[in-house]
């Protein structure tokens, strides 16, 4: 078994739709990057590529290659599966947190949970999403962006 952990952070910016965890939420703003900025994504592919030993996401997907701009973070997450699958690495389960202060996602976790599960081909009993808030200190709760954690646990078939 491997372990891996996975942090995203982007700032809140006009002009942007808001992505997490492949859902499109209603907010005046959304994620400033070079993809669809889905933090909660990119947290969980870092986690998996760290459990995996197989560098991170700007190793896999860098911001300077232009077939990235703009993609869907679900797709990139797919190609990791995809990757895992190739090295014999079986996922056991997930866990992440999005930090913000908006929008409310209690509503939307569920959604997001099936999403991962679904580009990873695993159960959602698999994976935990969570929010939660910085309680009024920080960047966050200024509204001037969004977190996630995640951390991943891995199994590498020896067969």
């Amino acid at each position: 078994m491997r372990a891996g952990i996975g942090f995203d952070i982007h700032p809140l910016v006009e002009g942007r739709r808001l992505v997490l965890g492949g859902v499109t939420l209603k907010l005046e703003r959304g994620l400033e990057g070079h993809s669809d900025a889905d933090v909660l994504i990119h947290a969980v592919i870092d986690a998996l590529l760290g459990a995996a030993a197989m560098g991170d996401i700007g190793k896999h997907f860098p911001d300077t290659d232009p077939r990235y701009r703009d993609i869907s973070s679900m797709e990139l997450l797919e190609r990791v599966q995809n990757l895992l699958n190739d090295n014999g690495i079986t996922i056991e389960n997930i866990d992440a947190t999005v930090i913000c202060e908006k929008p409310r996602l209690a509503p939307h976790t569920d959604l997001m949970r099936a999403n991962i599960a679904g580009a990873l081909s695993i159960d959602t009993s698999q994976v935990s999403v969570k929010a939660s808030s910085t309680n009024g200190l920080g960047l966050i709760a200024k509204g001037e962006g969004i977190a996630a954690l995640a951390v991943a646990l891995v199994r590498k078939d020896t067969a």
